[in-house]
């Protein structure tokens, strides 16, 4: 557990906050049962923050788990930048080193939580703080946003948006590698139970094989997948997807199984689906296909949760000057869709462009060995400075004047 007293993080010293939050066990209660939440590290950040001239308030998303929301800067005509990310973090079962331990070796940044996305959240902060002591000031605000809850519901964004809490753009701070993410896919799932007759084993007269049934439907969707969603690209993020992540069925090895769930994930593309159009209604389309076929087919769809695609344009402003703010600092950042869901998507959704930027491998998240290289800390501070003095503007020079 983390020792270190707020006022001991220098301001603006990125990796020093890194290794502090790190070293605060944040695992999010809803994944992990004996999480703790992210109480600890929200205080911690709230009180370094405070130390550095931020105006600090705590917006909780459920009792307990509080999301930092931090500004400096602002009032006198430039834009608005939100800076964001999470400080949550999954669990630790079967890591290979200490998740609390921000140990330092060879270049890296260890610890659960380092790429994921602690290192981005010590880098925002740094350089806000950077930033704002300039000479010149800043014209425009920026709004830290430490959030809750991204790594289960994204309470903690959600939170925020309902309390009006805005600006002209957003940078989420996941690990990019220090790419330019300005799209990620979206995801929905679903649950089909397929229903057959319990019989004895050897009474394939009247005995109707649940887990048979359920992978008629699976080869289905497999077929749709390969002739369809392979066809549905995206300049960025590559083709639309779907799999199977957990199949449930059978009692023993001599019955016929009654009954057999599957639970189904669909990676969705920016602009895939037409209105009205849903996972669910695919997978109902497959039933209806392989229920033409085989009579005695019988599932129930049940719809779960889902969350849309980001998409800004390569030339928004906000890519635009990013992009400048990573020339600048002597790093030609490329463009590139990420893999995975981010709360970028709410924000875009809520009319504020954001876009993915930050240290660390996407791969290395939640893994069993997590760590960020301590170059792209330093970088990412770097070019997020760069980038709050260009977008923000300095006191007293209007936006667009």
């Amino acid at each position: 557990m983390n020792s270190t007293p707020p006022h001991a993080v220098p301001r603006g010293d990125a990796l020093s906050l890194a290794r502090a939050l790190v070293a605060i066990d944040s695992r999010n209660p809803s994944l992990d049962s004996d999480g703790p939440g992210e109480a600890a590290a929200a205080t911690f950040l709230a009180e370094t923050l405070t130390a550095w001239g931020f105006k600090v308030d705590l917006l909780e998303s459920s009792p307990g788990r509080p999301n930092v929301i931090a500004r400096i800067g602002g009032g006198h005509g430039g834009r608005s930048l939100m800076l964001n990310g999470h400080l949550d973090t999954v669990g630790v079962a079967g890591m290979t080193h200490e998740p609390w331990s921000p140990d330092v070796r060879d270049g890296r940044l260890y610890g659960r939580g380092s790429t994921d996305m602690k290192a981005g959240i010590a880098a925002m902060c740094a350089a806000a703080a950077r930033a704002a002591a300039q000479p010149a000031g800043l014209g425009g605000e920026v709004i830290i946003a430490a959030v809750t809850d991204e790594e289960f519901a994204s309470d903690g964004t959600r939170t925020l948006l309902e309390a009006g809490v805005t600006a002209h753009a957003a940078i989420v701070t996941e690990p990019t590698r220090l790419a330019i993410c300005p799209a990620h896919r979206g995801f929905a799932w679903a649950d089909v139970v397929v229903h057959g007759h319990a019989a004895h084993g050897s009474r394939y007269d009247i005995g109707v094989d649940a887990v048979m049934m359920t992978a008629l439907l699976l080869a289905e969707l497999e077929t749709f997948q390969r002739e369809t969603l392979a066809s549905r690209t995206h300049p960025l993020v590559g083709h639309a997807s779907l799999h199977a992540g957990v199949i449930r069925g059978g009692s023993g090895i001599s019955t016929y199984p009654e009954r057999c769930e599957v639970s189904l994930e669909r990676r969705t593309l920016p602009g895939e689906l037409s209105p009205g159009a849903s996972f669910a209604a695919e997978i109902e389309a497959a039933c209806d296909r392989v229920r033409a076929r085989e009579s005695r087919f019988r599932a129930d769809v049940l719809p779960g949760i889902s969350r849309a695609p980001n998409d800004v344009a390569a030339d928004h402003p906000i890519v635009v000057s990013l992009a400048g703010a990573s020339r600048q600092r002597g790093h030609a950042a490329p463009v590139e869709g990420l893999s995975c869901w981010t709360d970028a998507a709410m924000l875009t959704a809520a009319g504020i462009p954001a876009i993915c930027y930050g240290p660390g491998d996407i791969a290395l998240a939640h893994a069993a060995e997590e760590y960020v290289l301590t170059e792209e800390i330093a970088v990412a501070t770097d070019v997020l400075e760069s980038l709050v003095i260009d977008w923000c503007g300095p006191k007293g020079v209007a936006w667009g004047s």
